[in-house]
């Protein structure tokens, strides 16, 4: 039997199907004794953030024992570049406000931000960041930070993986039968990797 990756096994427990023992599968003991094959698998509904302040990314995601994530819902909160900033970030609290509500969310994930070119970038990309964020906290809702490259790991299997894999990797893995724009993508990746590695 061909080894699976982690992310395999991952997904493979989150959809409630066997998982291959540890002797064929790659993972030594350490991890097993660290608690990765006793990982209770998340349940519940993760909106996924991929912030931006013109092109915000949102994606609810739905995980349920026994079969595989399910997308429920995405978009693209798109701002135009004319708009003022305060009407920008006004934008993205309502989209998250409105996908939040009646949905059922359990946490959310959101993608912190690493690299910034300059100042102002940075405090542009934090203001989106924190609208979005207000907007969780204000339905008191967990809030979970994952690093880009760790939701490339968890969810392609290589933190260098381009936008295009990505976007090819979640429509795989949610089935879904349309392109998603790689900010809605990027959001139901970063649910998809909290859900993966999610610890209770």
């Amino acid at each position: 039997m061909a080894r699976m990756t982690v992310r395999e096994m991952w997904a493979a427990k989150l959809a409630g199907k066997a998982v291959p023992a540890t002797a064929h599968s790659g993972v030594n003991e350490a991890q097993v004794g660290a608690g990765f094959g006793r990982k209770v698998p998340f349940v519940g509904v993760v909106l996924g953030i991929d912030p931006s302040l013109r092109g915000t990314g949102l994606a609810l995601v739905e995980f349920t024992v026994g079969r595989g994530p399910l997308l429920l819902r995405c978009q693209t909160v798109k701002v135009h570049p004319k708009r003022p900033m305060a009407e920008a970030l006004a934008e993205i609290h309502r989209a998250v406000t409105a996908m939040i509500t009646g949905a059922g969310v359990r946490h959310v994930a959101m993608e912190q931000t690493i690299f910034v070119q300059n100042f102002q970038t940075a405090q542009i990309l934090g203001a989106a960041r924190g609208a979005a964020m207000a907007a969780a906290a204000l339905h008191e809702l967990p809030i979970f930070e994952y690093a880009p490259l760790r939701v490339k790991q968890a969810v392609v299997g290589a933190g260098r993986a381009s936008k295009e894999q990505m976007a090819r990797t979640v429509m795989a893995m949610l089935g879904h039968g349309r392109t998603l724009a790689f900010d809605e993508a990027d959001a139901a990746g970063v649910a998809l990797c909290h859900a993966f590695t999610w610890r209770e």
